[in-house]
């Protein structure tokens, strides 16, 4: 708590007084570029990964990036989605996984979670996903890590699935008035992979020529280099 304490005083000392321009117009209200999906974990900064600003950015942050599908249950995540199309209006969305993440790897993983039963239960909105492991991956693959990396990189493209069951999205994506985006960050260098649907594979953001995200369903391609 000291560490929170500090920063917390220097924030108010130092980062808001020089940006006190910007704290202004933030108390008329928010206009943000994205609706930013990204897991709870604490290796993950949004904002400094896409070198944003206060205001930019409308955040979920959950265990594995997880849009829970049409109908099968009411939570913020819907509530916060439904916010973002209606009264904010924002143009994209993105869900972004990560690398190393310890949500997909309890999806995976073999071993009890009797401890976690909610979390059990959460990563079933993931259980698509698990499936596609088990189903066509796993049968050739027998390293942990490679299936983890295909795995996140699955479960991006299932949430995206996910998220366009949703009436407001559906709607909005009808009239052309919203993007998806599917994102990987990858922990150990920095970089940021985005899926292309031209390609069925996730390229580095940077060489993606048609980063609009996923009109359907697409394999991943094995040129990944996640």
């Amino acid at each position: 708590m000291k560490k929170l304490v500090k920063g917390l005083h220097q924030f108010r000392t130092e980062a808001f007084l020089s940006q006190q321009a910007l704290f202004e117009r933030l108390t008329h209200g928010q206009s943000p570029d994205a609706l930013f999906i990204t897991c709870s974990d604490s290796r993950i900064n949004p904002n400094l990964i896409t070198q944003t600003d206060p205001g930019d950015l409308f955040l979920i942050r959950n265990a594995g990036n997880i849009v829970p599908a049409h109908g099968t249950t009411v939570c913020g995540e819907i509530a916060t989605i439904e916010y973002a199309v209606c009264e904010l209006k924002v143009k994209d969305i993105i869900i972004c996984g990560h690398t190393l993440c310890g949500a997909i790897k309890g999806l995976l993983s073999d071993s009890p979670m009797d401890h976690m039963p909610t979390l059990v239960k959460w990563l079933d909105y993931a259980a698509t996903t698990k499936r596609l492991i088990q189903d066509i991956y796993a049968k050739e693959i027998d390293d942990e890590e490679t299936l983890l990396n295909i795995a996140t990189q699955e479960n991006v493209l299932v949430q995206l699935e996910h998220l366009r069951t949703l009436p407001v999205v559906a709607s909005a994506l009808t009239r052309g008035e919203l993007n998806l985006h599917g994102w990987i960050y990858k922990i150990q260098t920095g970089e940021v992979f985005a899926y292309n649907p031209d390609l069925g594979q996730y390229d580095r953001l940077s060489e993606v020529s048609n980063p609009e995200g996923a009109k359907g369903r697409f394999r991943l391609s094995e040129s990944a280099s996640i």
